[in-house]
């Protein structure tokens, strides 16, 4: 049975890259597949990894119609074995239930690959209508790693190299970006609820494992310890007298 299936995961864990095997896998055995993208890195009408692998794709701009666009090609004798629909969070509602009626009405696998929430931790709306259409949602198992060596589950936007959580929702860039320049990281949920990024945490004074608990009180000699004001104090029988004035 034809399936609609999302592959879900942060930026830099292996989506594009999985998609690329996809297409190559099928491809080795004679099938034919359609490949659609939108905004990729590496510019308009291309599906690419950060391995340095990349290949052509149909740009699936706004407004654009996949099942309209899969009907005329078929109608027109071309072939069409399944679909990939990369950086599929950029989508529109509406278009992601166009995929799915390519898997219902025209039988054939539609495999999307895409980020499930933005750097706000908000779904994208494309993201949102996969995980309510789709007839099997995979999370990929390649973990991308937050700086301090634990699982990345959050996207992270920088200006100027500091982590901000105000701006639009689509914003293109990439990870390992100049820090001049609108950038992302992957952060544990951690780091991303405080705010700590890379740069963040090595101009950090303190370790951010370090818990946020306030520093104990000097301690407070007994009153019974202290001399009363304008007494003087009667040094023990045997020890040297105080040469200092009794205040």
């Amino acid at each position: 049975m034809p399936e609609l299936v999302f592959f879900s995961g942060t930026m830099d864990c292996g989506k594009s890259t999985l998609a690329l095997q996809i297409e190559h896998n099928r491809s080795a055995r004679g099938l034919q597949g359609m490949i659609f993208t939108r905004d990729d890195r590496a510019g308009e009408g291309k599906l690419s990894s950060r391995l340095g692998l990349v290949t052509e794709a149909i740009e699936a701009g706004e407004g654009f119609d996949f099942y309209a666009h899969l009907v005329r090609h078929l109608s027109s004798g071309g072939r069409a074995d399944y679909v990939i629909a990369d950086e599929a969070q950029f989508l529109e509602p509406g278009q992601i239930d166009q995929l799915a009626r390519i898997v219902d009405d025209l039988g054939l696998d539609v495999f999307a690959f895409g980020i499930t929430t933005d750097f706000r931790t908000k779904l994208f709306p494309g993201s949102q209508r996969l995980v309510e259409l789709a007839d099997r949602i995979e999370v990929l198992q390649v973990e991308a790693l937050c700086w301090c060596g634990a699982r990345a589950t959050h996207n992270a936007r920088t200006v100027g190299g500091e982590m901000v959580v105000e701006g639009a929702q689509v914003v293109v860039g990439d990870v390992n970006r100049p820090e001049s320049e609108v950038g992302y990281e992957v952060l544990c949920r951690r780091h991303h609820q405080r705010r700590m990024n890379a740069a963040a945490a090595r101009a950090a004074t303190l370790s951010p494992d370090v818990l946020p608990v306030d520093p104990p009180a000097a301690p407070v000699a007994p009153a019974a310890a202290r001399p009363a004001a304008g007494r003087a104090v009667v040094p023990p029988p045997g020890s040297a007298p105080d040469p200092r004035p009794t205040p």
